[in-house]
């Protein structure tokens, strides 16, 4: 097992180092002059910022103090966003560069070609072989066709001395003739430009979309509206509002205004029950009990609801467990409680089976009334096999973000059975939330935030 995850630690690395060389190659070396500050400057960012990024992935989990965490986390998370949409920029830059230095070569033979005879050939401007015209050596007006340096059949030598015939127009002196036109060839000035204008466009387009995709996050989440009709539903729970949260990621970028925005944002629906499903934080209660303190504003009928996500047990389960209960939520640790209409349960996040606080389906659903409706609360939609074999109506999720960051979406596709929205498992419907926060990078491209208002629907109404 060690080695194993020494030989994947090195293969992680590997593939860094490989992008920051690529990276290095295509916007520093292409597009600068050796040993100029551009240069310089653009290899010790090269250098810096991929170390933040370790620094600011480690730090969590490390122990340091949270103002250094939070020192490094803007710079390192933010270069992995940066560092994911310039490479895909770039690669489509590959499939660019060519058809450019096509359409280049194109423009520099029509002009040449259309240039007057005898013009002078621009400077940078590439000139066939062909096309230069050269004058033979020695020649020159009045000479004729015959062999040797300027020699004629005629010429007189009664005296020693050839008879040269007087110019009709004066002689032109080597130093005033037009020199000939020289071909510069495929010189680095069309491959410096070339190379200028795709790592520009791919660094503006990156920056744009990293810098929406913040805006996105620091903005707060958008409520989604979802009705769900459930067959069990009793008549009198027919409209019943649960907003469902997920994935807020308190940590050392999202604080406590992002968790204000989010109180504000639910609390705006009026729900009759709020549904935390897990990864309320990344860091200890001391850390982030005070970012976490708006959650006890949160307003509903029936009451606010928690249960563990993974990076609960990243943090602390047990502390933050008993945390939310005193800022006025109630957790759901493999156990339920019945609503009006319909049993509300939640179970403990699989991360936790390595604490011996897994997921107990049994103890939460074993003995229930199966004539009375269900909602399951429970972190990832790995679990939904279990839902269906207990019986229940509708689980709600989150854990996924959606995939955060487009092509981010491919890759959780693998690993859940959805990814984002409502989908049927047989008898049971699965609900996922992409999520209130961000991990990582606070960068969202493709899967905005949200909190779900789910209103259930009841066949018999």
């Amino acid at each position: 097992m060690v080695v194993v995850t020494v030989l994947a630690a090195l293969a992680a690395i590997s593939l860094v180092a490989a992008a920051h060389w690529y990276l290095w190659r295509r916007l520093v070396r292409d597009t600068t002059s050796p040993g100029g500050l551009a240069r310089r400057l653009g290899t010790v960012a090269v250098v810096v910022l991929p170390l933040l990024s370790v620094g600011a992935v480690a730090s969590g989990r490390s122990g340091m103090p949270f103002w250094a965490q939070q020192t490094l986390a803007w710079p390192g998370f933010l270069w992995l966003a940066a560092l994911l949409y310039l490479l895909l920029a770039l690669l489509v830059g590959e499939a660019v560069r060519p058809l450019l230095r096509r359409l280049l070569e194109r423009r520099d033979a029509s002009g040449a070609a259309d240039a007057p005879a005898g013009a002078e050939v621009p400077a940078g401007a590439e000139v066939s072989a062909e096309a230069v015209v050269r004058t033979p050596v020695g020649a020159g007006p009045g000479t004729g066709s015959g062999t040797g340096l300027g020699a004629r059949p005629d010429t007189d030598i009664s005296d020693g001395r050839p008879d040269l015939p007087e110019p009709s127009a004066p002689a032109t002196s080597p130093a005033s003739a037009p020199a000939p036109a020289v071909a510069p060839g495929p010189g680095p000035s069309r491959r410096l430009f070339v190379s200028r204008v795709v790592g520009g466009a791919a660094a503006t387009a990156a920056l744009a979309t990293v810098g929406y995709g913040t805006y996105g996050v620091l903005r707060g989440p958008r409520v989604k509206r979802v009705t769900v009709p459930l067959a069990k539903l009793a008549r009198g729970a027919h409209g019943f509002r649960i907003a469902v949260v997920s994935d807020i990621h308190l940590g050392p970028i999202l604080g406590r205004a992002h968790t204000q925005r989010i109180v504000d944002t639910i609390n705006s629906t009026q729900p009759d029950l709020i549904a935390v499903v897990g990864d309320l934080v990344d860091g200890s209660v001391e850390d982030l009990g005070p970012a976490a303190e708006p959650l006890a504003g949160l307003k509903a009928r029936h009451g606010s609801f928690f249960v563990t996500g993974n990076h609960e047990y990243f943090s602390g389960a047990d502390a933050w467990v008993d945390h939310v209960r005193e800022l006025g939520l109630r957790p759901l640790e493999n156990e339920r409680v019945e609503i009006p209409g319909f049993d509300l349960a939640g179970v403990n996040d699989v991360a936790g089976e390595s604490e011996g606080a897994g997921p107990d389906f049994a103890k939460a659903l074993d003995d229930r009334d199966r004539t009375r409706a269900s909602v399951l609360l429970a972190h990832q939609p790995v679990v939904i096999d279990d839902a269906v074999r207990y019986g229940v109506d509708l689980q709600l999720s989150g854990h996924t973000h959606g995939g955060q960051l487009w092509p981010g979406n491919l890759l959780a596709g693998l690993a859940n059975p959805t990814v984002a929205g409502l989908e049927r498992y047989g008898d049971t419907q699965l609900y996922v939330s992409r999520g209130a926060g961000a991990w990582g990078p606070p960068v969202r491209v493709g899967a905005p935030s949200d909190i779900t208002l789910v209103e259930l629907a009841s066949r018999q109404a």
